[in-house]
């Protein structure tokens, strides 16, 4: 198996004082504090913009203002690939397309994730939250990944897309295999088993239509071929799993450790949309790739065509170029704008879920657990990846 971290030769164009080692799936110290591990780059003497030889060797954009703007130039930067290192299979639509194209798979989505759309499952997030803290709340304690980050945004979408239940366990396992791969022959083999089961899944909805998301992409996407049909879907469906599950982890351990927090919101609940988007500021957990489209230079950096570009969204929302104090929670932070969803045509869709998504966690939980902590004794896992992601944080609270 190809080890992806080994060091790749550095190109004759890159100088000398733009090359910093750092592996951008795996950072240094990310075990003890993920989102610490990436500001870290912002210390004196790391380029704005630095070559690393790792995972086969790309450039990694650190402040937010050139964050923020590459996302939106998919002129200059293109979304035709977003991992590194850079391969040529298992492209998704419309992640790696750029517009007009993008645009045509992008509607086939978008409906689904609209404010109006989104609101409607507000109560759903909310009834399912309830159900799952009247499992845990009695116990005095839980694993909050399995038992809760798991199963919240997940459970919203898997009844958006009508899949069993019981299917849960190996599409997370799939799921987590892309977004924190090792290797390329465990994503090749990892992309066919997903395209395998979409595969299976459009067959039945073309017999058996129904008002589900697939359905729907897939009778309003009648002119698109089978591949594209289950590249779309496919994107569909690790998106839905993976990313507000990853964010609630994070959220749920500053919480645990930060009681005049907890207390905040307990005492002000009308403060959970702005603090929801105030987590989502300082916990994003996407690093996200682009290509470079042609030669250009980039505020004096010399890039070449086909070049990875590496965006980790972390490191926008925690610039202090960008946001004063920018490691501090605070709730009535008031600039708002940041990378946690990208930026431009390719910006997440579902940013309006997952935003809801987080206000009925703060909301509901805290209701009914206000005092809670991390178990003693007990260790916090914390993984890197395309999306990194805290996937083991066991919680006690006294009954």
């Amino acid at each position: 198996m190809t080890d992806p971290t080994a060091a790749a030769p550095v190109p004759a164009h890159v100088p000398p004082e733009l090359v910093f080692d750092f592996d951008v799936y795996n950072p240094p110290g990310a075990e003890d504090d993920y989102h610490l591990a990436f500001h870290a780059l912002h210390r004196q003497g790391v380029p704005d913009i630095f070559w690393t030889p790792r995972r086969g060797g790309h450039w990694v954009a650190t402040r937010g203002e050139d964050i923020y703007h590459i996302f939106k130039d998919y002129e200059q930067f293109s979304s035709e690939w977003s991992t590194v290192p850079r391969e040529e299979h298992g492209r998704l639509p419309p992640i790696h397309f750029n517009p007009p194209q993008h645009t045509t798979y992008r509607s086939l989505i978008a409906p689904a994730f609209t404010p109006q759309a989104v609101g409607s499952l507000e109560e759903q997030a909310r009834q399912l939250t309830l159900e799952l803290l009247d499992g845990i709340q009695p116990r005095g304690e839980c694993e909050f990944v399995s038992e809760f980050a798991q199963h919240l945004p997940i459970g919203i979408f898997m009844n958006m897309v009508k899949l069993p239940s019981e299917d849960r366990g190996y599409l997370l396992s799939l799921a987590d295999k892309m977004v924190r791969p090792f290797g390329h022959e465990v994503k090749v083999e990892t992309i066919g088993k997903i395209f395998e089961y979409v595969g299976k899944v459009i067959a039945e909805r073309r017999a058996k239509p129904g008002d589900d998301l697939i359905s729907r992409i897939v009778r309003e996407g009648a002119a698109l071929s089978d591949q594209e049909l289950i590249g779309l879907c496919s994107l569909v469906l690790i998106g839905g799993l993976d990313t507000v599950a990853s964010a609630l982890g994070f959220v749920a351990h500053f919480l645990a450790r930060n009681p005049e927090h907890r207390r905040k919101l307990i005492e002000n609940p009308e403060l959970a949309p702005r603090a929801a988007d105030e987590f989502l500021r300082r916990f994003p957990v996407v690093n996200q790739g682009r290509v470079v489209d042609h030669d250009l230079v980039y505020k004096g950096v010399t890039m070449k065509k086909g070049e990875m570009i590496i965006l980790p969204t972390t490191l926008h929302g925690l610039d202090e170029r960008c946001f004063e104090r920018p490691l501090e929670v605070d709730f009535e932070r008031t600039s708002r704008t940041y990378s946690t969803f990208g930026n431009g045509p390719h910006r997440c869709p579902g940013s309006f879920l997952a935003r809801v998504e987080m206000k009925v966690f703060l909301v509901e939980w805290l209701k009914r657990i206000p005092d809670f902590r991390i178990k003693p004794g007990a260790s916090v896992g914390v993984s890197g990846g395309v999306n990194g992601c805290l996937h083991h944080l066991p919680l006690v609270w006294d009954l």
